[in-house]
């Protein structure tokens, strides 16, 4: 299994690197920019002089900086994904003997990179490049650009904290030192919000240099659209909101209030389009990649649409989303033994194959062709965080309004991502779709609904994609919390593993550990101040999922 590649820096992920270090750049719709965003030169400007190109330039608009960072904010979830979907129980990863492999332990690899790409590409990917662009995007007046880059700003500290915890926000970007000093979840989250108040404002200028055609040229994912830039801000600030359910501070109509200023169909779902060029145009989790040949669907993941969960009522995205094992059966498996069942009854690749080797250039499913559509963020999602927020408030009416919605919205969105490359799977009709949703176990009566229900159904709606934010789901209700009627788990199914990694001490996962090659190789003294060097660190409960 490809594992998340281990670079040696020549300073720490948050360092702005050097011309001679670069950056892998994605040539997404063969935009070919693979020289322009060599970083300009830090601490060792003059030295680095000497290797000036004389046939690329040393300075590039403000636009081709944009590219491949939100190549970064759709893939590199993917690429943690592999991970942090053990956690969340999406996927499992077969170890082939009766102990399961450690991040279905709720574990972690020492020594390794795995589940540290998001960390790399905020501090490094994105680092000093979002900061070079934010600056001649402000210098320029191009408030649009700069709106957009205050929400990729916003979105790496969010993504960060909610991962890793405590993370380095105040001396992020810094490439005269070799350590650096974590701040608190609470700075983090207090700054990913004032970002993106300001990305909000920004966004609604019209004066300056605003220009949807110069952006267009590198925004595969709107179109250099600013408005569907702002609705995503304000989609965003709903997801941040609402992660705070369990402080005093919480405020349902302020989540509320975000869902609906941002997206209002599924047109507004920010996707980005893998052209199935050449490998990095590739979806990471196509056949042609190979990253996810030994990964197979769960017990309590397939629970929620084979009828376990909803009253026998079997959802008519199952057989659009999951893969049967040969035998045409739909189970998964379990993640407390790592031994395989037979060859007919383990459950297919999600390219509905045995191997790998059978998947290259065949159709796939759903998320996992090589030229799928890939989300960041969705409509569906955002409904159900409503839906949420509502039934805290105990507006019942507007919850199941929205938990509806939600659901409606994600069999659309599973229909599209099919359609779109040619899935040999049915569509769903709208005789199927109405028939689930007359289903009382599906859509009771607004004073029927439970807490249970809506989070079950965001879940369904962020399989395969939204593991950061099914994670803090999960920890938010503490992975087995009851629902407030006390009839269920509020995750109902979901079991922790019986046998817990070893460093755990009999604690479940609460965070991710920091980047390995930069934080316990370059900044084992920065860690040591927050505890970070603690065997069972990563256990230590987040301050945002604490009363």
């Amino acid at each position: 299994m490809p594992t998340t590649p281990i670079t040696h820096p020549t300073r720490r992920a948050a360092a702005r690197p050097s011309t001679l270090t670069g950056l892998r750049m994605p040539r997404i719709r063969a935009l070919v920019v693979a020289g322009l965003l060599a970083l300009t030169a830090s601490a060792c400007d003059d030295f680095l002089d000497v290797n000036d190109n004389p046939n690329a330039p040393q300075t590039v608009s403000a636009n081709l900086y944009l590219s491949p960072m939100l190549h970064w904010l759709v893939s590199s979830p993917q690429w943690d994904g592999r991970f942090v979907s053990r956690y969340t129980q999406m996927w499992t990863l077969p170890s082939g003997s009766t102990t399961p492999s450690t991040w279905d332990r709720m574990g972690y690899d020492p020594g390794s990179d795995n589940g540290g790409q998001q960390w790399r590409d905020v501090y490094w990917n994105h680092g000093q490049n979002l900061v070079d662009m934010m600056n001649k995007a402000r210098a320029e007046e191009r408030w649009d650009l700069l709106g957009i880059g205050y929400i990729l700003k916003a979105w790496g500290w969010q993504v960060l904290a909610d991962l890793h915890g405590e993370i380095i926000v105040k001396e992020a970007i810094n490439s005269r030192t070799f350590t650096f000093n974590y701040d608190s979840q609470e700075y983090a989250y207090n700054e990913a919000r004032i970002l993106l108040d300001s990305a909000i404002t920004l966004l609604r200028r019209t004066d300056g240099a605003v220009n949807q055609a110069y952006i267009a040229r590198t925004d595969f994912i709107y179109g250099g659209d600013r408005n569907k830039w702002r609705k995503f801000a304000f989609g965003l600030r709903a997801l941040h909101l609402n992660h705070y359910s369990k402080k005093g501070s919480y405020s349902p109509a302020a989540v509320i209030a975000a869902v609906d200023s941002s997206f209002s169909g599924n047109a507004d779902d920010a996707l980005l389009l893998f052209p199935n060029t050449v490998n990095e145009d590739r979806n990471f989790f196509g056949p042609t990649r190979n990253n996810m040949a030994s990964y197979r669907q769960t017990q309590f993941a397939v629970g929620l649409v084979n009828g376990t969960v909803f009253s026998g009522v079997v959802d008519p995205r199952l057989n659009r989303m999951f893969v049967p094992s040969p035998d045409s059966v739909y189970r998964g498996l379990d993640i407390n033994t790592g031994v395989l069942p037979t060859a007919t009854q383990i459950p297919l690749t999600i390219w509905r194959t045995t191997s790998q080797l059978t998947a290259v250039g065949r159709p796939a499913l759903y998320l996992f062709d090589d030229k799928s559509k890939f989300p960041a963020m969705t409509y569906a999602q955002l409904q159900f965080v409503k839906a949420e927020a509502a039934f805290k408030a105990g507006n019942t009416a507007m919850a199941r309004a929205a938990y509806l919605n939600g659901i409606g919205a994600h069999i659309d969105f599973v229909n599209a991502r099919n359609a779109e490359i040619g899935a040999s799977v049915p569509t769903i009709t709208a005789a199927e779709r109405s028939a689930f949703l007359a289903s009382p176990a599906v859509a009771p009566a607004a004073a029927d609904l439970r807490l249970w229900q809506i989070m079950s159904q965001k879940y369904i709606a962020q399989w395969g994609w939204g593991f950061n934010e099914a994670w803090m789901d999960l920890r938010r209700y503490n992975y087995t919390e009851l629902d407030p009627s006390g009839s269920r788990q509020v995750f109902p199914g979901f079991a922790t593993p019986t046998n817990l990694y070893a460093d755990n001490g009999g604690k479940l996962v609460h965070r991710i550990r920091p980047r390995f090659n930069s934080e316990y190789v370059w900044n084992q003294a920065g860690l040591d101040k927050i505890g970070g060097l603690a065997l069972d660190y990563h256990t230590k409960p987040l301050w945002i999922t604490q009363p």
